[in-house]
């Protein structure tokens, strides 16, 4: 008889309810396919979350680790700001590294890492771009950069601003994030022939000049408890617009993230807490 092959050993881990099963592809080498994402992913016949991440050994000599994230359906992403916090704590709870501040690869570019004392975690995610093909974005007339954007879908106008930190966000001021058709609107857009490669929507409703409320609905996963990158996406459409003022707190449903930006081509920040919730093994 074949013997069966080795039990693939992983951690659940979640940032404000935005939960990852989190790979480690150092001491065991792994591929990564999206059919087996999508397998691990499955919250029925499998282990369920919101993202797979993979801890890989670093591409170049100047970072640390790659680090790579796959969606529920699959497909793999340039960029988790959330995911980015449960990386850090990972690779340091894991003795991985003995570092503080941490430097890794992503699709996106290279990002920054860092273990706070009072047991947060901080991501930087470097500069957003407000470059229609950045994002990207097709239209043939468009405002400035950073400024609202007018749509008209299914007999409706929206308006939203664009950035991208590696990955795509529109966001929608709203008079109350709890009442949002998150989905609905979310899906209308993440549908749109304007964006070529989909979209994450954000739902910002602001409550004062330094705190605003937020549910996003994610491309590959649909709404999440937090997204951290939505959640950046947010405030800096805030500040851009000289509606909010850095540091912005950001309520999600399950907590506050907060995040700290200066301005154009400043890069943001991201602090939060991240938790370890299991460990185990799988042979899917």
């Amino acid at each position: 008889m074949a013997s069966r092959k080795p039990a693939l050993k992983f951690t659940k881990m979640h940032a404000l309810g935005n939960d990852f099963i989190v790979l480690d592809a150092i001491t065991r080498p792994l591929k990564m396919t999206p059919e087996r994402a999508q397998r691990m992913a499955d919250r029925h016949t499998g282990i369920g979350c919101d993202q797979i991440l993979l801890v890989e050994p670093p591409s170049s000599p100047d970072v640390d680790f790659d680090y790579r994230i796959f969606n529920q359906d699959g497909s793999e992403v340039n960029q988790c700001g959330n995911g980015a916090r449960c990386f850090a704590k990972y690779v340091y709870d894991r003795k991985l590294t003995g570092k503080k501040n941490i430097r890794v690869q992503t699709k996106a570019g290279k990002m920054e890492l860092l273990v706070n004392a009072d047991h947060t975690y901080t991501a930087i995610l470097g500069v957003p771009e407000f470059a229609f093909e950045q994002i990207p974005y097709k239209a043939s007339e468009v405002p400035a950069n950073g400024e609202k954007i007018c749509l008209r879908i299914a007999d409706e106008s929206l308006g939203f601003w664009l950035v991208s930190l590696g990955n795509p966000h529109a966001v929608i001021e709203v008079d109350s994030a709890e009442t949002a058709e998150v989905e609905r609107i979310g899906t209308l857009l993440q549908n749109h022939p304007n964006f070529p490669e989909s979209v994450n929507v954000g739902f910002m409703q602001i409550l004062n000049r330094h705190e605003i409320s937020l549910r996003v609905f994610e491309r590959g996963a649909g709404e999440t408890l937090a997204c951290g990158s939505g959640a950046c996406a947010a405030a800096i459409s805030g500040i851009n617009n000289g509606l909010l003022d850095s540091p912005v707190t950001v309520n999600l449903a399950l907590g506050k993230l907060k995040i700290e930006w200066a301005g154009p081509g400043q890069a943001v920040k991201l602090s939060g807490p991240a938790t370890s919730v299991f460990h185990g093994q799988t042979r899917i």
